[in-house]
């Protein structure tokens, strides 16, 4: 089973993303941080990664940035309430396989799931 990593540090909105991947018969773990999540093993055992951009301490860009120089390519969907160009810019330019802004559709996230899976 895909086990996919769920990093966002609003604890509603996680525990709603981990039930939904969940519901699709994926395998998923919550975490509140980047940090929390390099110090549970990282993308180790996981296919998918699914994070908030805006956290405090590391944001999403820079946990991508930082899988990258580690030679990591677990596929990492990001997930925002912006919508400023720059940011899209960033994100792409971090190799990104997704972009989803709040609020989105489940059907959407799974989407950027099965696209990250196949990838």
């Amino acid at each position: 089973m895909p086990q996919v990593s769920i990093i966002d540090d609003d604890e509603s909105l996680r525990g709603a993303l981990v039930s939904l991947v969940r519901s699709f018969g994926y395998g998923a773990s919550g975490f509140d941080s980047a940090e929390q999540f390099l110090a549970a093993g990282g993308a180790a055992g996981f296919d998918c990664i699914v994070t908030d951009i805006h956290m405090p301490g590391l944001s999403g860009i820079e946990l991508k940035q930082r899988l990258a120089a580690a030679q990591d390519t677990t596929p990492v969907i990001m997930i925002t309430a912006r919508s400023e160009p720059a940011l899209r810019e960033r994100v792409r330019d971090s190799g990104a396989m997704c972009l989803l802004t709040k609020p989105f559709e489940a059907s959407e996230l799974i989407a950027c799931i099965e696209q990250a899976l196949v990838a």
